[in-house]
């Protein structure tokens, strides 16, 4: 077994309200700063045993499809790095 590190990111669908950046890009607006969109994410790190990357990237796939993101309004993404 290899150890491996899932770094998954999960952020809302396109088209689907997102108040915390919505105020976010507000208050970095009034600071000054000129923005064309802004969006938020969520990042979460997956320490992982596995024999290979892909077996260990198949985990956090599964794992974020479960839990981490509703498949409905979140777009992921899954990056795996050997520890």
């Amino acid at each position: 077994m290899t150890a491996y590190t899932a770094t998954v990111t999960v952020r809302l669908k396109g088209g689907v309200l997102d108040p915390e950046a919505e105020t976010t890009q507000r208050a970095l607006e009034r600071l000054g700063f000129e923005l064309e969109d802004l969006r938020s994410a969520d990042q979460f790190e997956l320490d992982i045993e596995a024999d290979d990357a892909e077996a260990a990237g198949e985990r956090a796939e599964e794992m974020t499809e479960r839990l981490l993101a509703n498949p409905t309004i979140h777009d992921y993404d899954v990056d795996i790095e050997q520890r």
